[in-house]
């Protein structure tokens, strides 16, 4: 079983949020730091919050939090492209009737907005939405569910990830892990490298050249 994060792995979307941060706290006279980007970074919107209002010591509620950001991220999600490799990708495994399926900590909304205009999620059997468990990626409970849910053990499940934190989780939870390149991160790749069962640059790097097809058959 194959099991994809969304953001900064199948679309280049880290970016986003970069920018909803920095706009979040430009308005209050925060500087965006790296302290501040490691407590909300692929991390559910609620915990998220929570941490924005204690960090920051805002008088705002949570829920006020997550609405300014839904504002600030309005139809962004609209306009991601695709990662180089993705989609042939995606193509040459459900060919090889591979089973795959996104475990993600991003806003459903965003995230059905960005893979159907893509027309990415034909691909997948279910899509999985960390803030329905109430747990971040960094969590093997995480991953031990969706392997549950799909029915394997998590020894037969292989997890694609941009962040190496996020990596911790499944390979917690005995999954193998490909890193996967992002600009966003880059200052973690040798680090990626290190503790990743496999790490690529660009989804390119796994496809089947045309010799290799042929043999396959």
């Amino acid at each position: 079983m194959l099991l994809f994060d969304m953001d900064g792995t199948l679309i280049d979307s880290n970016g986003i949020w970069r920018d909803v941060d920095r706009a979040f706290l430009a308005r209050r006279g925060l500087p965006y730091s790296h302290a501040y980007y490691e407590g909300v970074a692929h991390t559910i919107l609620p915990l998220a919050a929570k941490f924005t209002k204690e960090f920051c010591r805002l008088p705002e509620s949570c829920e006020e939090i997550m609405a300014e950001w839904m504002t600030l991220a309005k139809d962004a999600y609209a306009h991601v492209s695709v990662k180089p490799g993705v989609r042939a990708y995606l193509k040459q495994c459900k060919a090889e009737g591979r089973r795959m399926a996104v475990v993600t900590s991003s806003v459903p909304e965003h995230c059905h907005m960005a893979l159907e205009k893509l027309d990415l999620e034909k691909y997948f059997e279910k899509i999985s939405f960390t803030k329905d468990l109430g747990m971040d990626k960094k969590l093997p409970d995480v991953w031990l569910a969706a392997a549950k849910t799909h029915g394997v053990r998590p020894e037969d499940c292989t997890v694609f990830d941009d962040s190496l934190a996020a990596c911790k989780g499944p390979r917690a939870a005995k999954m193998r892990v490909v890193g996967v390149y992002d600009h966003f991160f880059h200052q973690y790749e040798k680090e990626m490298r290190s503790f990743c069962d496999v790490y690529i640059r660009s989804f390119e790097e796994l496809l089947w050249l045309p010799e290799q097809r042929q043999r396959k058959r």
